[in-house]
């Protein structure tokens, strides 16, 4: 844990979809938590050494990739690369959540191989942080035999989400609900793959099975990687309390338009944003950047609130204490610019013109990881740490 105070900040971005600016040009840190938000600390910051001068730039959280699909350790089997998960920190990215470890090779679809893995890979990244990147892990695959007693036990060995439904075994709506149930009664969350096909095992799955199942997520709407219709994902947001998930492995003009519904319901903070990665398409460190940049400069959605969908909204989905600038959340922020030679003159405006954010440095429970993305464009000014 670290101690750390960032001045001269232009813009706080809170990750908050309620309030998404926040007054002040000063964050204090103070054993990992963020403990001040606002103009000169005065001896809030006192005994505090280690500083970050934002020169004008824009803090916001750590970003929450809402969908990735590890496996064990920073390596993955489906692209044979190895960390990528550190690769994606540096596209600004503090938080993964899993949805499924279906790339294992060998993954056993057996219930006692089913709970083994699950549980493997949830107590695996619960001590690895790969770079400091909180990784979510153990994301049970639904698999035929699975019974109420195996979701016990799982839940008891702190596994808390359900892989996307429709990319193992279970494919029928009935006992596919019964499951979500059993799940969730265990404080378990739960995603259903929504779209086309993705790879081979999964299947085309519409609005009528969401309906049916209630999940927590429909994931990537927008197609991971062929989009729902239009129709079903607004069926979806009027007959379910589920999240929408926008993805980078997915269509683009459908993010837009399912952006667009979402705003115009007043729903905002029902969508959450992930990557989809590893996948078919590789490894995408800067997709959620991507993704972000999509909706504010193609859905018209403000940049602050679109920075909620990436952080606060992902964090509220999975009761983190991150994702949100406030006191008492966990000091994962990003410095971050518009990049050199963006017409824009800050971050917010990199975004609502389309560009990709430029990331000066990350902290993750306070700590600096890196003084300059590796991935990223330069930002615009000139950033000390």
């Amino acid at each position: 844990m670290s101690d750390l105070v960032i001045r001269n900040i232009g813009t706080i971005v809170t990750g908050d979809i309620d309030q998404p600016l926040a007054n002040g040009d000063a964050i204090v840190v103070r054993d990992g938590l963020i403990a001040y938000v606002g103009d000169d600390p005065g001896s809030t910051a006192d005994g505090i050494e280690n500083v970050i001068d934002a020169s004008g730039a824009t803090v916001m959280p750590g970003l929450c990739d809402n969908h990735v699909h590890p496996v064990l350790g920073d390596y993955t089997p489906r692209q044979r690369q190895i960390d990528f998960i550190e690769s994606c920190l540096h596209g600004g990215v503090t938080t993964m959540i899993s949805a499924g470890e279906p790339h294992t090779p060998g993954r056993p679809t057996d219930p006692a191989g089913v709970k083994a893995l699950t549980i493997l890979a949830h107590k695996s990244f619960a001590k690895l942080r790969p770079s400091g990147v909180k990784v979510h892990a153990g994301a049970v695959m639904l698999e035929e035999g699975l019974t109420e007693a195996d979701f016990e036990e799982m839940a008891t060995a702190g596994v808390r989400l359900v892989a996307e439904i429709g990319i193992s075994g279970v494919k029928d709506p009935e006992i596919a609900a019964t499951m979500t149930r059993w799940a969730q009664a265990r404080g378990m969350k739960v995603m259903v793959h929504t779209g086309g096909a993705s790879i081979p095992g999964s299947g085309v799955i519409g609005a009528d099975f969401v309906v049916a199942v209630q999940p927590d997520v429909a994931g990537h709407t927008n197609g991971g990687p062929t989009a729902l219709p239009l129709a079903d994902v607004e069926r979806i947001l009027e007959e379910t309390s589920a999240r929408v998930e926008l993805v980078h492995n997915g269509n683009v003009r459908a993010a837009s338009e399912v952006a667009r519904l979402v705003a115009s319901r007043a729903e905002l903070s029902r969508l959450v944003i992930g990557t989809d990665s590893p996948a078919g398409s590789g490894v995408q460190p800067l997709g959620i950047l991507r993704v972000m940049s999509w909706i504010a400069s193609l859905a018209g959605v403000a940049p602050q609130e679109v920075v909620a969908m990436a952080t606060g909204n992902v964090a509220a989905l999975h009761g983190l204490n991150t994702g949100v600038v406030v006191a008492g959340r966990e000091a994962d922020l990003l410095v971050v610019d518009a990049p050199q030679g963006s017409q824009a003159t800050d971050a917010l405006g990199a975004l609502s013109i389309g560009d990709t954010l430029a990331v000066a440095t990350a902290t993750i429970d306070g700590k600096p990881r890196f003084e300059r993305s590796r991935n990223t464009p330069p930002p615009s000014r000139p950033i000390t740490a």
